[in-house]
């Protein structure tokens, strides 16, 4: 009796050893838990909204893909201690998705991100056109040819961009990101007139893009978070901007900035992907900061296939083109200007 006793007792102390020393090494945790989520892939696809494209800091990879620590991806993997690979891209649009960067997903693949369909829809080129004083401008044109891509090319692309990413990773959680609204009715910056009515047509925009993007995502089986309410009071020219409005150097314009991504996208996007809202704690900075060498290794090995990507860049009105324009309309530019 004394022997079995001694001997179920060896087994007992073998087993907690055993179950300790795995739960130091974060193996044992619950299904869930943090510890357990230690290290899952996710995979972190899209176009400069989720590069980080407006925080000013960048990872050398490369590429013209301007990818950030300090982007939403990046705080969320830093947190949750997830294998982030980073493949969003600026410029990058429904087709670079499929042929550049959904060739990292796989079965394995845990978490998935993605924003991508305002460069489709010449994003950049409308903001351009509706920089313009009205008397140099036809924002309404270029306004109605995005919305008429929204409405009629761009829902058959994202159906199948996301049977594609469903196809190459069947049992990750997949979170579709939209766009906020750029502009809360008015327009600070010099060099830039864009109207109230400019504005209105602008969100207006990036509503029908955000609703159309919603529907195909939920058709898909995908969750879908919508921005807008988040960055409400945020926009351009309000009192704490969580998107830039005209900027130095040019490219950072009317993208999150710093604050736009952590406090906007980050718990925004890490609710429904990871179950709880993402705080970007100086911890989670420090380590999201300390992860960009070894992620900007990991995008060289895709840096051939991201150079074919051409970011999408605002163009802010020049003096030289206004002065061909009023010359054109016959307009007294500098007279103009003395009022404006």
């Amino acid at each position: 009796m004394n022997g079995s006793t001694f001997r179920l007792s060896k087994v007992r102390l073998a087993v907690s050893l055993t179950s300790i020393a795995l739960l130091g090494a974060g193996l044992a945790a619950a299904p869930g838990s943090p510890a357990a989520a230690a290290g899952e892939p996710y995979v972190a696809l899209g176009d400069s909204y989720s590069s980080g494209v407006g925080t000013r800091s960048y990872i050398s990879d490369g590429t013209s893909c301007k990818r950030s620590t300090l982007a939403y991806p990046s705080l969320v993997a830093a947190a949750k201690s997830y294998s982030l690979n980073f493949r969003a891209c600026s410029g990058a649009v429904v087709a670079d998705v499929i042929n550049n960067q959904i060739s990292a997903l796989s079965s394995s693949t845990r978490y998935v991100t993605i924003s991508v369909g305002g460069n489709d829809a010449g994003f950049a080129d409308v903001i351009t056109e509706c920089a313009y004083p009205a008397w140099a401008s036809d924002c309404a044109g270029a306004v109605a040819g995005a919305q008429n891509y929204i409405r009629n090319t761009l829902p058959g692309n994202l159906t199948t961009l996301y049977s594609r990413i469903r196809s190459a990773a069947p049992y990750a959680k997949v979170v579709v990101v939209g766009y906020p609204k750029l502009f809360m009715g008015e327009d600070c910056n010099a060099l830039t007139w864009f109207s109230p009515d400019d504005e209105t047509m602008l969100n207006d925009t990036a509503v029908l893009l955000n609703n159309t993007t919603a529907s195909r995502a939920s058709a898909a089986g995908f969750t879908y978070v919508n921005p807008i309410s988040r960055f409400t009071g945020h926009a351009v020219c309000d009192d704490v901007e969580w998107i830039n409005g005209l900027s130095d150097p040019i490219e950072e314009s009317y993208h999150p900035n710093v604050a736009g991504q952590r406090d906007g996208y980050t718990p925004l996007v890490s609710t429904p992907l990871t179950g709880a809202a993402v705080t970007a704690t100086p911890a989670v900075l420090a380590a999201a900061e300390a992860s960009g060498p070894a992620q900007a290794a990991k995008q060289q090995k895709y840096a051939a296939l991201d150079r074919h990507i051409e970011p999408e860049v605002f163009q802010p009105p020049t003096r030289e083109r206004l002065q061909k324009l009023a010359d054109q309309r016959g307009v007294d530019l500098d007279a103009w200007l003395a009022t404006h």
